[in-house]
């Protein structure tokens, strides 16, 4: 049952009981809080596999609960997705920052949220697994530091090189489109030049290897986890 557990947090009710409900009814563990403080304590306690953090909420924002979750290594290897109703930019790169893995927009058809739910649940079994193997050839990034260990090695990064290695390996083997790249890092009021990613990228490549980020041409980039990567 380890794997089935899930905390959801959020302060609107009709909200935690449309998705417990629904969870519930394909065999899943729910936990609930109603708050940041209270999330932090029913993590702990609760040892959730997956985390489903409302961004908005009042005294402390998901924001800030994902990050101080991600400081506690009790429960460092759960995954964490962001609830939200807000489609800015600034909040995606923010929660990313903050350690979220992934984003879920409300209002969420139920059939498509256990699907979403199934494919991060996937992708923490897959993290496990990788795990079990030597991690000196890993790939670790480091968000509190804006730090990437390969191998051991620290390999320091400017921003926005880090922000986009951070975007790709959030949802590894997935294609980002160039103009979500653009928006999601530089922001869509940014005039910047039409080589500006194809020259972080460059760079990412120099320090990290080749292997590290795959070209999907006319398309975009994508993270490659045969490098075995993880976050810290």
């Amino acid at each position: 049952m380890e794997n089935t557990k899930v905390l959801l947090v959020d302060d609107e009710q009709d909200i935690i009981e449309f998705v417990k409900y629904n969870l519930e009814r394909e065999g899943y563990w729910i936990e609930t809080a109603n708050n940041g403080k209270e999330a932090l304590e029913v993590a702990v306690k609760f040892q959730p596999a997956l985390i489903l953090l409302d961004v908005m909420m009042p005294e402390m924002d998901g924001i800030e609960v994902c990050h101080r979750l991600r400081e506690n290594k009790e429960i460092d290897n759960t995954i964490i997705a962001m609830l939200t109703a807000r489609n800015e930019d600034y909040t995606q790169v923010a929660g990313l920052q903050a350690g979220a893995d992934d984003f879920i927009k409300k209002p969420i058809k139920p059939r498509l949220l256990v699907t979403k739910v199934e494919s991060l649940l996937r992708r923490r079994g897959a993290q496990n697994n990788h795990s079990e193997n030597d991690n000196k050839s890993a790939i670790v990034i480091d968000r509190e530091r804006f730090l990437v260990l390969k191998k051991g090695e620290k390999i320091s990064l400017p921003k926005k090189e880090f922000e986009l290695l951070l975007l790709l390996s959030s949802v590894p083997e997935r294609v980002f489109t160039r103009d979500e790249i653009y928006g999601k890092i530089w922001g869509s009021q940014l005039i910047v030049g039409d080589r500006t990613i194809d020259v972080h990228i460059r760079k990412l490549r120099e320090k990290l290897g080749d292997e590290c980020i795959q070209t999907v041409k006319g398309v975009g980039y994508k993270f490659n986890p045969e490098e075995d990567s993880k976050t810290d």
